[in-house]
């Protein structure tokens, strides 16, 4: 669900409470904020929480570093900070490529990101919903990167079209465009799945 005019001008507050040395406001900014944004890394970067939280944590330090000369109404501090964890997340993806291409020695397949484990056994229905989460990181890991972005931000972030658009730059059109094929990208990457992951009564 998006988040509230009364949020984010709270949000602008303790930024800049923080700004001027408010060690109290940067604490309460953080729980508010770092738990969201290491979640969007980590669906951005295909599950990979060591690298999620490495984006999480250089996010927040940028923003820290802004506080001082953070001019309130311009952006909202909840958008900025998803705007910058996208660009460190862009970057990392494409590092992993460069990376992975050099030592295969040729292109890069599609599924890259580590399948989550679970080795603790348990009942039934906990399995499947492991199953279904694992299941969409995947599938979100084989879109690309930009319609992957949109996905994440409107469906488990709970952002608005408006949002995204200033998170990634773009036009309202263009993130509905973006989103729409996502979403029929992901379908197709589930479709055969269904049934194996309890879907087939959904």
């Amino acid at each position: 669900m998006p988040r509230d005019t009364v949020c984010d001008t709270d949000d602008a507050a303790l930024l800049a409470r923080y700004g001027r040395g408010d060690a109290l406001a940067a604490r309460e900014l953080t729980a508010r904020l770092l738990p969201r944004v290491l979640a969007f890394a980590s669906r951005m970067l295909g599950g990979d929480r060591t690298e999620a939280e490495d984006v999480a944590q250089e996010a927040m330090l940028r923003l820290w570093r802004a506080a001082p000369g953070w001019r309130s109404g311009e952006a909202k501090v909840s958008t900025w900070l998803y705007r910058v964890a996208a660009n460190l997340a862009t970057d990392r993806l494409r590092s992993r490529r460069r990376r992975f291409r050099r030592m295969l020695g040729g292109p890069l397949a599609l599924d890259e990101a580590p399948e989550p484990a679970d080795e603790t056994p348990g009942p039934e229905a906990r399995l499947i919903g492991a199953e279904r989460l694992a299941a969409l990181d995947r599938a979100l890991a084989a879109l690309p990167e930009r319609q992957r972005e949109a996905v994440v931000l409107r469906h488990l972030e709970g952002l608005s079209n408006p949002e995204i658009a200033e998170v990634m730059g773009i036009g309202v059109e263009a993130v509905e465009s973006l989103t729409a094929r996502g979403k029929r990208g992901l379908a197709a990457v589930l479709k055969d799945q269904r049934a194996a992951l309890g879907f087939e009564g959904d």
